[in-house]
């Protein structure tokens, strides 16, 4: 049993570790009238099977999305590893919390996990 709580600790379900970070997400999908609409979220934790998601807008829970990461425009020439930026995800579970959803999404594909460990590179600054 667990010390803190009195509940026997239960084992971990998700096949991928939890990262918790606040990334801002755009939202793309359709309403219940099949209307286009486009909503700006806060993804709070990311795995390579999915994310939990806080929207101001209620969605339905078996609704398909496409996820929008923003990031600044990079070179076609710059050599660097390929990265996700558009996702597709099914909402899972939906739980309202203090004016938000939070939204349990899972992507329709899992994302690439690396098996190797990075290597670190050296950081040369022009200051």
């Amino acid at each position: 049993m667990s010390s803190m709580t009195g509940r026997r600790p239960t084992k971990e379900r998700r096949k991928w570790s939890r990262l918790p970070l606040a990334i801002p997400v755009f939202v793309r999908s359709r309403d219940g009238k099949g209307k286009d609409f486009l909503e700006f979220a806060t993804a709070l934790n990311v795995s390579a099977g999915g994310m939990l998601l806080a929207v101001r807008r209620l969605m339905a829970e078996v609704e398909q999305l496409r996820l929008e990461i923003p990031s600044a425009p990079l070179p076609s020439t710059a050599a660097l590893p390929v990265v996700a930026r558009t996702l597709s995800a099914k909402t899972l579970r939906v739980t309202p919390s203090n004016g938000y959803y939070l939204l349990g999404l899972k992507f329709r594909r899992p994302l690439p996990v690396a098996n190797k460990p990075a290597r670190k590179r050296k950081l040369i600054s022009q200051l």
